[in-house]
């Protein structure tokens, strides 16, 4: 071998040596990192506005896991696109466990309903903890004569074309529960779509609309003022609320379950490490008394569960509406 064959062999030998100091040297980093994790404030984006159902959630969910966590988490909203928005800037953020997702149930819906997305939700996002789920209820005018679903049904069929639901918007879950009905029933009704649950809540008591799917936390106060009736609970058991309001499938319509649930994610590629720590703290947070307690006088549950669990659940879920948007031919641009 020559000296200038045994000077390049060399050099070849000292810089594989050099790149696997370095590489031992950043995973020896990256483990400390993971394991000294959180060192600085968590941001956690709530997709929806501020004061709202879900945005709540989220802060109380925060507020409990940054003492277990021993760091702050700051609840950001970021509002519009039916939760795509925010959903997206965390899909593209470092997957580092300093920016994360309160997830929803639009997550679910919106993989099979929009156009052009930029993000998707299996793809991008590693599901960390199952944080609430609140069923809704199929609520009616107090002056139908309706009680029941077969006396939706007897009614849909003795009167082709007057029946009519409303949602709280174009694509979200109350819409895409009637359109469930509508596939499961063969009954024919209207959709009626609102800016919020609000005003579709108004114009269900008002009589404007016939009926709708509402989250049970929603609509409780006008059941309970006589100005709403419940004919069933889109659930798989009865809420303590309403005793005597059986279930879609107590009422014949099997495997019918429309829940608002939500849920903390993270970017893909997240270090497992990091998940779990996160889990841990969002059970442990779940766990207490006082948690589960707003939960329940919110007509809600709180779920909890192993990020796998909680994988399977999201994907159960977007399976589910995507066959409902596709046989509705629902599409939003």
């Amino acid at each position: 071998m020559s000296s200038v064959q045994l000077f390049t062999a060399m050099r070849r030998r000292l810089l594989c040596i050099a790149l696997s100091i370095t590489a031992l040297a950043l995973t020896g980093a990256q483990a400390h990192a993971q394991s000294d994790y959180p060192t600085k404030p968590i941001k956690l984006v709530v997709a929806f506005a501020a004061g709202g159902a879900t945005d709540i959630v989220g802060r109380l969910m925060a507020h409990g896991m940054e003492k277990e966590l021993g760091q702050p988490i700051i609840v950001e909203n970021k509002p519009g696109g039916g939760s795509n928005i925010g959903s997206e800037v965390v899909a593209r953020a470092t997957p580092d466990g300093y920016t994360l997702l309160l997830g929803t149930i639009a997550n679910a819906t919106n993989m099979s309903i929009y156009n052009n997305m930029h993000y998707d939700t299996e793809r991008d996002f590693v599901p960390i903890t199952h944080f609430m789920s609140s069923p809704s209820v199929l609520v009616v005018n107090a002056a139908l004569p309706i009680h029941n679903v077969k006396e939706l049904l007897d009614y849909a069929k003795a009167n082709p074309g007057k029946l009519s639901f409303a949602s709280s918007g174009a694509g979200g879950s109350p819409h895409l529960a009637g359109e469930m009905l509508k596939l499961r029933t063969g009954i024919d009704m209207l959709h009626v779509p609102y800016k919020g649950a609000s005003p579709a809540i108004t114009d269900i008591m008002a009589g404007t609309v016939s009926m709708g799917f509402m989250t049970a936390a929603g609509v409780l106060p006008s059941i309970e003022s006589g100005k709403l009736r419940p004919i069933a609970v889109a659930g798989l058991k009865r809420l303590p609320q309403l005793p005597n309001v059986p279930t879609m499938e107590e009422e014949g319509v099997p495997d019918f379950e429309v829940s608002s649930w939500n849920g903390l994610f993270a970017p893909a590629g997240t270090p497992q490490p990091i998940i779990d720590k996160l889990s841990k703290a969002a059970l442990a947070v779940l766990a207490q008394k006082d948690i589960q307690a707003q939960f329940t006088d919110s007509a809600s549950t709180g779920v909890g569960g192993s990020p796998e669990e909680f994988r399977k659940y999201v994907a159960a879920e977007i399976a589910k509406w995507r066959k409902v948007a596709e046989a509705a031919n629902v599409k939003l641009n």
